[in-house]
């Protein structure tokens, strides 16, 4: 693959390095670079297809930039594994993703190279400018590169950024990273505009000449060829980035390195404001198997360098997206007013099975939380029963649509939130780990947590019955507990928990898949001679008030376990029993949640481990409200 005997990537431990070399031997390291990122990835699994398609520009732009000096941001960070090797951490590149190691996207806890973290899209820009901004302020005179997918693009966040870039004038290189693809193909009228910009005005013209040029021979033809390549680009232009205020270059070939490092030197020596480099890429490049995939291999598990074949976790039980998915498309057979709504994540969330049932009642409206948010509260005001399909950590960004647009205005749009919990590999920018607090002190609210998947069936039959406002439905990411499961969902009473087992002196009150480890506890306990209760909540909002009035009072101990952040389940319990009087009667009660940290990546067993949200972590709370300290450090060292 590469163009010598004696490899280049070896000599190269920080970008300074690299700078070192002859710009000829650029190609060999670009070659080197992805074959590395590829037998990395193949051992760690994670995201490969956006980090092949730019290779080269990373090579390229350290090359060009002093990085760490000159500040390279990554938009999302799907693409930084190349960037990682060449900065540092090529020793360490084989613990991606895993406890201690990599993390899998920028962070500015790892590497001076990574100035800005990322993980959700559409802030490079805003952050880009708020660095030069503050360079400006402090008399520097160092670059800002901002690099950011078409995907990204489709996010008002990043017009509002080069909005604000544009009149400012401050010098910000953007590079759009074209590759026609972000996580699902981009859809909606961004995608079309990019595209335009390679034909356009031109194309009449481009189709005459490339008539003509078709007649000549082979030579004169590929010359004619690449000069209506520069000749489409001084044609077409940028006009609606230069109307936004940003002085426009491309689109140019982001594989030609002939053509990339002489434009970013000039870029880079330009005395001007804004300016926004558009680079077309492909992504997987470079990789035969990942190129012949739909998804060009954006998140895979390990996998065969030869073969491209990837190591599929032995299944159990269905995925949760998928029991999500399969009974979506269940209670849409019997009711023609469902549809469904994802944001650029059709396969993520399982949309995509719904989508082959019913493509003229599927939406991916693009990496656009918040207008997904009130696209579906629009569809809702008009009799329609939109399933907003988002991940937890994902709708975050669409926070203000759900307050103002859906929960104010009492519109039933049903939230299906993945990945709810801790999410693994993916680390702290995935984990869902906020919804219920944020969801449930919104007034009109139903908020749910599926215990396993069978209990999901029920939820999604249950948001789909009801119409009185908004309802929400959380559930991890992963596979069920091995359940048998319903034909078909039943609706759930709302605001009514139910009793798995039943005891005298310690009552378990769990809410979403902790029921599991719950369970395990009580048989340890009981075992202990604490006769102990376990219920599922099945609701944080309405409270279940009768069962946790019944609990508290049959019991000496009360324990509330939950998979979301402090300020949630627990919280409602406390007050309402504060509220109720039950703590003035001798009470006691712990409230289990997610640390008030955000966790490192690691497995999802370590990580609720680390939390004490597992069987050790409850029986030790319980032995601690008992009084025995002692037995519960011995319980989670044991």
């Amino acid at each position: 693959m590469t163009t010598s005997k004696t490899p280049l990537l070896d000599r190269i431990s920080v970008p300074e390095d690299l700078r070192k070399l002859p710009e000829s031997d650029m190609r060999q390291v670009a070659d080197e670079l992805r074959a590395e990122t590829i037998d990395a990835v193949s051992v760690t699994g994670g995201h490969l297809g956006a980090g092949l398609g730019v290779v080269e520009l990373t090579v390229a732009i350290h090359r060009v930039f002093d990085t760490p000096r000159d500040r390279l941001i990554w938009d999302v960070g799907h693409q930084a594994y190349p960037h990682k090797i060449l900065t540092g951490r090529r020793d360490r590149i084989r613990t991606l993703r895993k406890g201690g190691g990599l993390s899998g996207f920028t962070k500015r806890a790892e590497s001076p190279y990574d100035p800005f973290g990322a993980a959700h899209s559409s802030t490079s820009i805003s952050a880009g400018l708020g660095m030069a901004v503050a360079r400006d302020l402090s008399g520097g005179a160092n670059h800002v590169i901002s690099v950011i997918g078409d995907g990204s693009m489709s996010a008002g966040m990043a017009y509002e950024a080069m909005n604000n870039a544009g009149a400012r004038k401050e010098r910000l290189i953007v590079i759009l990273n074209d590759n026609d693809m972000s996580i699902a193909p981009p859809v909606g009228a961004m995608s079309a505009y990019l595209a335009r910009l390679a034909s356009g005005r031109y194309v009449s013209i481009r189709e005459t000449v490339k008539q003509i040029a078709s007649r000549l021979p082979r030579p004169l033809y590929e010359r004619a060829k690449k000069a209506e390549e520069y000749g489409r680009a001084f044609v077409t232009g940028g006009t609606m980035f230069e109307e936004l205020g940003f002085y426009y270059v491309g689109p140019i070939d982001g594989h030609n390195l002939d053509h990339l490092l002489p434009i970013l030197k000039n870029v880079r020596d330009m005395q001007t404001g804004p300016v926004l480099v558009h680079v077309v890429t492909q992504k997987g490049k470079g990789y035969e198997p990942a190129e012949r995939s739909a998804d060009k291999y954006h998140g895979v598990n390990k996998f065969d360098v030869i073969t491209g074949a990837q190591v599929k976790p032995k299944a159990n039980a269905p995925s949760y997206t998928k029991v999500f998915a399969d009974s979506l498309v269940q209670e849409a057979r019997h009711d023609d007013k469902i549809v469904a709504i994802t944001a650029a994540m059709p396969s993520g969330t399982g949309l995509d099975i719904f989508g082959k049932a019913f493509p003229g009642r599927t939406f991916d409206v693009g990496i656009a939380e918040q207008h997904a948010v009130t696209f579906a509260a629009g569809m809702a005001s008009e009799g329609y029963k939109p399933f907003c399909a988002i991940y937890s950590t994902f709708l975050q960004r669409g926070y203000d649509q759900v307050v103002h647009d859906v929960d104010l205005q009492k519109l039933p749009v049903r939230f299906a939130m993945d990945r709810a919990g801790l999410v693994g590999a993916d680390g702290p920018t995935h984990a869902g780990a906020f919804d219920i607090a944020y969801l449930g002190c919104l007034p009109n609210m139903v908020v749910m947590a599926a215990a396993d998947e069978a209990e999901l069936v029920h939820m999604v039959a249950t948001a789909a019955a009801y119409d009185e406002g908004p309802i929400a439905f959380r559930y991890p990411r992963g596979e069920g507990v091995g359940v048998e499961m319903p034909e078909r969902g039943q609706a759930l009473e709302i605001g009514k928990g139910r009793i798995i087992r039943e005891g005298s002196k310690v009552a378990i009150l769990s809410l979403g898949t902790r029921l599991a480890e719950a369970l395990v506890a009580a048989e340890d306990l009981t075992a202990r001679g604490f006769s102990t209760t376990v219920a599922d909540a099945r609701f944080a909002k309405p409270l279940d008030r009768d069962l946790v009035r019944r609990l508290a009072a049959n019991h000496e101990i009360l324990i509330t376990v939950e998979e979301g952040s402090r300020g949630g389940f627990g919280a409602y319990v406390l007050q309402f029993l504060a509220e109720d009087g039950a703590l003035d009667r001798g009470l006691k009660i712990r409230t289990m949640t997610l640390p008030d940290a955000y966790q490192d990546h690691d497995s999802p067993e370590k990580m609720y481990a680390a939390a004490g949200l597992d069987a050790k972590g409850i029986i030790a709370a319980v032995l601690s409200a008992l009084g025995d300290e002692k037995g519960a450090a011995r319980v989670m060292i044991a």
